[in-house]
């Protein structure tokens, strides 16, 4: 089980990797949504917000999202650090169940360039 500082970091390098994407998947993260990554297994949640194709205001509490995010992961703490670190695909696990993805209909279709 990866740590929730192991968490924190792969979210930042998730950051770091929209932010130097480009074409259709630059153009799909630069949204500008509330986003939370829920890690079932450590029983805590980060919340931030995607603006211009980078995660913000990142911050971490202990428990479920008090707030409904716009965009809302949810996934063990080694699965999210499988998948930033381009070990685990992401519509593999989402078809499998070992990540759950929920947003508007017109946020999901925008992103799903980056699955």
């Amino acid at each position: 089980m990866a740590t929730s500082e192991e968490c924190r970091e792969a979210l930042t390098r998730l950051s770091e990797k929209l932010t130097d994407s480009d074409g259709e998947v630059r153009r799909a993260a630069a949204l500008d949504r509330s986003l939370t990554c829920r890690i079932t297994d450590l029983d805590v949640t980060f919340a931030g917000r995607l603006r211009g194709g980078r995660i913000e205001d990142v911050v971490q509490t202990p428990g479920a999202p008090v707030d409904r995010a716009q965009i809302r992961l949810a996934m063990t703490s080694d699965d999210l650090v499988a998948l930033v670190a381009g070990e685990l695909h992401f519509a593999s696990a989402w078809a499998h169940g070992r990540v759950r993805l929920e947003a508007g209909l017109r946020d999901l279709l925008r992103l799903r360039s980056l699955l």
